[in-house]
């Protein structure tokens, strides 16, 4: 449904933006008696997670196939392959469940025989589990990302077949069926590391976020982002800014962030005096930034850390000081934007009471729990096993107080009321987790394909050295170069996958340049999270162009423009890696102050506004020529683009001075 400017109408914009976060995905609605055991066995699936991770540890291989087959096999109840959720599943879809149940026991049952033949050579059922549970792993990413994943993976496996007949660095001697297709699915594949990560950090990641939400989190969010920043200038759009980071630093997902915020953030913005495509880049910007910003960022932070081998809090603190850039250009678009239309704040009486906020600022407690484990440094695992039994342990009290003190139901009442309804939320976290887990199983088993393929024929080291070649040893040719893969294998599938892929192929040509390698997959991360708002496919961006009913390109430029200064971080924390933390006090405070005053600089140019008053047209190149020159952290270049703004901003006081004179 789209009005006449081409983007989604207001009256579709919802269910729009709901079929984007599914990015492609048809979940059926389960009737009666097995929709109960559809989510029966989803939580028992998530509880069988939770133990494995906090008690007792499965075999590596037995815990992935589980993990991906019987997630597999809820995907195909769940998700239907035809443009209809109506009814119950197909036969077809009742045989691949049964395919799916069975791959696992394959491993659990004849997990010794597996290992001897895995130096003898493998079996006539090795085969047949191996090239059969490839094709399910290619319609379930199909199912849930929609056709591109498959579509790259599968080239990626014709590729194995055809590389004796290819070019140059695309050449290889080629393989055997038997060998490309136990290679392709066995531990260097499907069942390798990328999978490992999606069955542990990011499950249990996931299930936080959901007792998060269970435990009224996700509303306080947005209640105490209208209390903190509703009142200022423009009030209505840094709501979303604030609200979207804090949603965000749990979620993980850009378009997930835009539907669960957008909803209460857009109609507010608009009712504000904002136009529909604003406010919807707005929400678009703030929501894709939620997977840069510690404590819990996107599901490829995690692989970052599984691949560089480094603990997930290296990953998360080297991300702060971009992720405050990030946040702050977009803050400033919107006190800029608001400054130039005249736009004003929401009025005092709609305002959420700071005393009632600060009442419930014990909801916020799981985050915090998180956060000081981590930085501590407890596990992901134990950290996140500690939020969710603090979100448990709110969802007790809270519910034993309201029963007890409001609704007066006495002491027994309130206990056996407490109990009814912490176990109803409970099995509503374990459950819900998992229709969020779905697509990520699905996108690191496919994207296991593309590295089972890159480790079998070698392609990853000659593109590296094919990179080399074309870069002709010029870092920043490569940069731009690697940018250019992650945005646009990012348009086409989600950000896991975008990132899993690129950094596979791009990242070893980085490194061998002498790039550091956190830096080098930070970069690549950045801008596969970036193609979320980067036309002509920015799915965020889209999303939020749904729910606001405005045109889709209109928003995704604007997006574009609010979240400019993000597109150019990451060329400075490659030239100084002072951005991601490293280096002296100073060091990082100089990094970070110059970095701060050119985001806004270049904020007031693409805005064109500066302070109380339009900036000149003929001053915006030299204001962004400025933001630049203090965004390379370099000191010639930060003096002298500290000298243009402090000019810039002189003159522009003065001008002002004499109007009012």
């Amino acid at each position: 449904m789209t009005d006449r400017t081409g983007g989604p109408s207001a009256g579709g914009g919802v269910a729009e933006a709901k079929a984007l976060a599914a990015e492609g995905n048809l979940r059926r609605t389960l009737p009666g008696l097995l929709g109960r055991l559809w989510r029966i066995s989803a939580a028992a699936f998530v509880a069988w997670h939770l133990w494995s991770l906090l008690v007792s540890p499965p075999d590596p291989t037995v815990g992935r196939a589980v993990h991906v087959f019987f997630g597999a096999a809820l995907g195909f109840a769940l998700v239907s392959a035809r443009r209809t959720t109506r009814g119950l599943p197909p036969w077809y879809d009742w045989a691949l469940i049964g395919i799916c149940l069975a791959i696992p026991f394959h491993y659990i049952l004849d997990a010794d025989g597996i290992e001897m033949r895995s130096f003898m050579g493998p079996n006539a059922t090795d085969l047949a589990v191996a090239v059969v549970g490839t094709l399910i792993v290619l319609e379930f990413a199909r199912r849930t990302a929609g056709v591109a994943m498959p579509v790259i993976a599968g080239a990626f496996i014709a590729y194995v077949f055809v590389g004796p007949w290819m070019p140059g660095v695309l050449y290889h001697r080629g393989f055997d069926v038997t060998q490309a297709a136990i290679e392709i699915f066995g531990n260097n594949g499907v069942l390798g590391t990328i999978v490992q990560v999606s069955a542990t950090f990011i499950v249990m990641f996931v299930v936080f976020a959901a007792f998060l939400t269970t435990s009224k989190a996700g509303d306080y969010f947005n209640e105490l982002a209208a209390g903190l920043v509703g009142w200022a200038r423009g009030g209505q759009a840094k709501v979303a800014v604030v609200s979207s980071f804090l949603f965000g630093t749990v979620s993980g997902s850009s378009v997930a962030n835009v539907v669960a915020s957008g909803t209460f953030t857009i109609p507010m913005m608009k009712r504000a005096g904002y136009d529909k495509e604003t406010a919807g880049a707005v929400e678009a910007v703030a929501s894709t930034g939620g997977q840069l910003a510690p404590p819990v960022m996107g599901a490829g932070a995690f692989i970052m850390a599984e691949v560089l081998g480094r603990p997930y809090t290296d990953i998360a603190l080297a991300a702060a000081i971009p992720a405050l850039l990030f946040y702050f250009a977009v803050y400033t678009h919107c006190d800029l934007h608001a400054r130039r239309e005249g736009l004003r704040g929401l009025a005092r009486h709609e305002l959420p009471p700071l005393m009632g906020l600060l009442k419930r600022i014990y909801l916020l407690s799981p985050l915090v729990v998180l956060i000081v484990m981590l930085v501590q440094g407890f596990s992901p695992f134990r950290a996140a096993a500690a939020g969710i039994a603090c979100a448990i342990l709110v969802i007790v009290v809270t519910t034993f107080l309201h029963r007890l003190v409001v609704a007066r139901t006495g002491l027994v009442g309130a206990l056996a009321g407490t109990a009814s309804h912490t176990l109803a939320s409970v099995y509503e976290a374990l459950h819900g987790s998992v229709k969020e887990v779905l697509q990520l199983i699905a996108v690191c088993a496919a994207a296991g394909i593309v590295a089972g393929v890159i480790g079998l024929t070698g392609v990853g080291a000659r593109f590296a050295a094919l990179l080399l070649d074309i870069a002709a040893g010029l870092p920043l040719a490569a940069l731009i170069f690697a940018m250019l893969v992650a945005v646009v294998l990012g348009m086409g599938v989600p950000t896991t996958a975008a990132y899993a892929i690129a950094a596979a192929v791009v990242a070893p040509g980085l490194i061998r340049m002498g790039i550091e390698p956190l830096v080098a997959h930070m970069f690549i991360f950045y801008y596969a999270v970036l193609s979320a708002i980067t036309p002509p496919v920015a799915l965020a961006s889209f999303a939020a162009a749904g729910l606001a009913g405005g045109d889709m390109w209109r928003t995704g430029l604007i997006a574009v423009r609010l979240g400019l200064a993000t597109f150019i971080v990451p060329f400075m924390f490659w030239m100084s890696p002072a951005l991601l933390g490293y280096g002296t006090t100073l060091q990082v405070v100089q990094a970070v102050g110059s970095a701060l005053f050119g985001v806004w600089l270049l904020a007031c140019a693409t805005e064109g506004w500066m302070f109380r008053r339009p900036l000149p047209l003929m001053l915006r190149p030299l204001a962004a020529a400025a933001a630049v020159m203090l965004l390379v952290p370099e000191g010639f270049t930060d003096i002298a683009g500290l000298a243009i703004g402090l000019g810039l901003i002189a003159w522009m006081w003065q001008a002002g001075r004499e109007r009012a004179a």
